[in-house]
C-alpha cells in the first residue's frame, strides 16, 4: 500500500524489553478505525491527497453528517485530516469508505514522525518558557533573579521587535517529534519507542519516513502452544527419573 500515514489516539505510556535485554519507554497509540472519507485528485482539486477520518462524533453537524454519508460511512468521524500522496499512488490506495489496516502501512522497525498538539502549560515566564538563565544573585538583585532584563533598543528602531522571546502562553502548539521507531504494531495498537506530543486521549498523526536496518524486536514470552507442551515434557521427565530410580533399587537388592 502506498499510504504512509495514519491517525491515532494516545492511550498512555509504558515500558517494554527488547530481545537483547534493553529496557525502552514506549507510547501506546490506538490506530483502529482509520477510514477513507475523501480522495483529492489533480484533475478536480489541483492536488493529490487522502482525507482520513478517525473517532466517533456523537452529535455531528449536518454538513459533517452529510460528508460522512457521501463516503458510505455508518458513523461520523470526530477528526478529519488530509495526507498528501503522489498522483501515481492513487490507484493503489483504498477506496472511499474503506478502513485501513495498520499492518498494511507500518511494521516494526519503521522510522516515523509523530505530529500532535503539545500539553498546555498556561502562562509562563522567560526562564521556564525560553530557558533564560536569569540575572545575578549578588549586588542587591534580591527580586530580579528570574527577570527577563532589557527588551528594547534606543532611538533606532525605538520599539520592540515582533517575536521577542518574553513571558507568555506556553504549550498547546503543533509539535513534531522526529525519527521515532515503531516497536510493535497490531490492527488496533501501535507501540512507539519514546514519547509523543500531547496528553492522554489526544490525536496524533503518524508519518512513515524510513526504516531502521538495525532494528531489535521486542522480547515476547513463549507462545501458548509451547507453554501447553512444557508441562507434559516435565511430566515425562519425572516418569523417566522414577523408572531409573526403581531400576537402581532392584539392582542394589
Amino acid at each position: 500500500m502506498s499510504m504512509k500515514a495514519l491517525l491515532g489516539k494516545k492511550i498512555g505510556q509504558s515500558q517494554k524489553f527488547l530481545e537483547d535485554g534493553a529496557r525502552i519507554p514506549v507510547t501506546m497509540l490506538n490506530i483502529s478505525g482509520n477510514a477513507v472519507v475523501q480522495i483529492k485528485t489533480e484533475e478536480k482539486d489541483k492536488y493529490s491527497a487522502v482525507q482520513l477520518g478517525f473517532g466517533l462524533k456523537k452529535k455531528p453537524k449536518p454538513s459533517i453528517l452529510g460528508h460522512a454519508k457521501k463516503a458510505g460511512l455508518k458513523t461520523t468521524p470526530s477528526f478529519l485530516q488530509e495526507v498528501r500522496v503522489e498522483q501515481v499512488d492513487l490507484e493503489t490506495l483504498p477506496k472511499v469508505g474503506d478502513s485501513i489496516n495498520a499492518q498494511d502501512v507500518f511494521k516494526p522497525g519503521d522510522i516515523v514522525d509523530v505530529i500532535g498538539i503539545s500539553k498546555g502549560k498556561g502562562y509562563a515566564g522567560g526562564v521556564k518558557r525560553h530557558h533564560f538563565k536569569g540575572g545575578p544573585r549578588t549586588h542587591g538583585q534580591s527580586d530580579r533573579e528570574r527577570a527577563p532584563g532589557s527588551i528594547g533598543q534606543t532611538t533606532t528602531p525605538g520599539r520592540v521587535y515582533k517575536g521577542k522571546r518574553m513571558a507568555g502562553r506556553m504549550g498547546h502548539d503543533k509539535v513534531t517529534v522526529e525519527n521515532l521507531q515503531i516497536a510493535d504494531v497490531t490492527n488496533d495498537l501501535l507501540l512507539i519507542k519514546g514519547l509523543v506530543p500531547g496528553g492522554r486521549n489526544s490525536m496524533v498523526l503518524i508519518k512513515k519516513i524510513g526504516e531502521n536496518k538495525n532494528f531489535v524486536p521486542l522480547y515476547k514470552e513463549a507462545s501458548a502452544s509451547n507453554a501447553a507442551t512444557a508441562p507434559s515434557d516435565v511430566a515425562d521427565a519425572k516418569v523417566a527419573e522414577g523408572k531409573k530410580a526403581e531400576e537402581v533399587k532392584e539392582n542394589a537388592s
